[in-house]
């Protein structure tokens, strides 16, 4: 499948979003003093464990879809100078 050239851009944008996204989120969790993410002994609360899941989640999902939208950029970029 060929990907149009916004659309890879867009890919490879949303893969980098995502990244600086979640680990500004990842950040603020561990800092979280509000009690949310830790209880008063500084044990991680469900809340923590479930939020970083989904943090681990995106940068998965954000690596898979920055990749994609990589590549296809550098297929786009052979494409123009073999043409």
């Amino acid at each position: 499948m060929k990907l149009s050239r916004s659309v890879s851009w867009f890919l490879l944008a949303f893969g980098v979003w995502s990244w600086f996204i979640w680990v500004t989120f990842v950040r603020n969790l561990w800092k979280d003093g509000s009690g949310l993410a830790f209880d008063d002994a500084g044990d991680p609360t469900t809340y923590f464990w479930v939020h970083l899941l989904l943090a681990v989640t995106s940068f998965l999902l954000g690596t898979a879809v920055g990749v994609i939208g990589f590549r296809g950029v550098r297929a786009l970029r052979r494409e123009r100078r073999q043409g």
